[in-house]
C-alpha cells in the first residue's frame, strides 16, 4: 500500500523525495507558488512533516533550487577533453538542450536572483560564478590575461547568455547552431572590450 511504502522512506530518502517534488513543480511554476501548503499536498504529507525537514518556507526554496541548480551544473558541465573554444560551443549546445527540456526549472533558476531570499539569490549568482570561472579557464587556454574587466565582464555575459537561451533557446524549431555562433560572437566582443578597458 501506498501509505507503507511512504512508511519505510528514511529520513533522508523521504527529504529527497519532496525536493524532487518541489523541482518538478517549478516545470510549471514560478518558485513563489511553491508553498509548503502546496508540496505538502502534492506529497500527501502534513505541514509539520515539511517543517522538520525545512524548517521553513525559505529553507524549502533553498534546498530544491541547490538541486535543480546542481543538476544544470552537471549536465552542462564543460568537458576538458575539448579544445578551450569547441569545449565553449559544446556547452552551450548543452545549455540550450537543457533548457529546452527544462524550460520552466531553469526560468525558475534565473529568475530566482530576484527572489526576496537572500539564499536562493546567493545560490544563483553562485552558478553564475562557476559558469563564468568555467569560461577563465578556457580563455586562459587561447593566452587571454585574467583581469578585473574580463571578469566583470565574464559575469555579466553569462547573465545575459542566460537571457538569451530563455527567449530563444524554447522556440519551436530552434537553430542551435546559430545561436551558439551569436552567443560566440557576443562573447569575443566582451572579451576584446575587456582587453583595451582600463577598469
Amino acid at each position: 500500500m501506498p501509505d507503507d511504502r511512504r512508511s519505510r522512506l528514511t529520513p533522508d530518502e523521504r527529504r529527497a523525495q519532496l525536493i524532487a517534488l518541489g523541482v518538478n513543480f517549478l516545470a510549471d511554476h514560478p518558485l513563489d507558488e511553491l508553498t509548503i501548503d502546496e508540496l505538502a499536498r502534492q506529497a500527501g504529507v502534513s505541514r509539520a512533516l515539511l517543517f522538520h525537514y525545512f524548517d521553513t518556507r525559505q529553507g524549502m526554496h533553498r534546498a530544491v533550487i541547490l538541486t535543480a541548480r546542481d543538476a544544470m551544473l552537471q549536465a552542462t558541465a564543460p568537458r576538458p577533453e575539448l579544445p578551450p573554444r569547441e569545449r565553449i560551443d559544446d556547452t552551450l549546445l548543452r545549455f540550450a538542450a537543457f533548457v529546452r527540456e527544462h524550460r520552466g526549472t531553469f526560468i525558475s533558476l534565473v529568475r530566482g536572483i530576484a527572489s526576496g531570499d537572500q539564499t536562493v539569490r546567493e545560490l544563483v549568482d553562485e552558478s553564475r560564478e562557476i559558469n563564468a570561472a568555467h569560461l577563465h579557464d578556457a580563455l586562459s587556454e587561447l593566452g587571454i590575461p585574467e583581469t578585473r574587466a574580463l571578469t566583470v565582464a565574464l559575469r555579466a555575459w553569462v547573465a545575459f547568455t542566460e537571457e538569451v537561451l530563455v527567449t530563444l533557446a524554447t522556440q519551436e524549431s530552434p537553430d542551435d547552431a546559430a545561436l551558439v555562433a551569436f552567443l560566440g560572437r557576443t562573447l569575443d566582443a566582451v572579451v576584446d572590450a575587456a582587453q583595451v578597458s582600463t577598469l
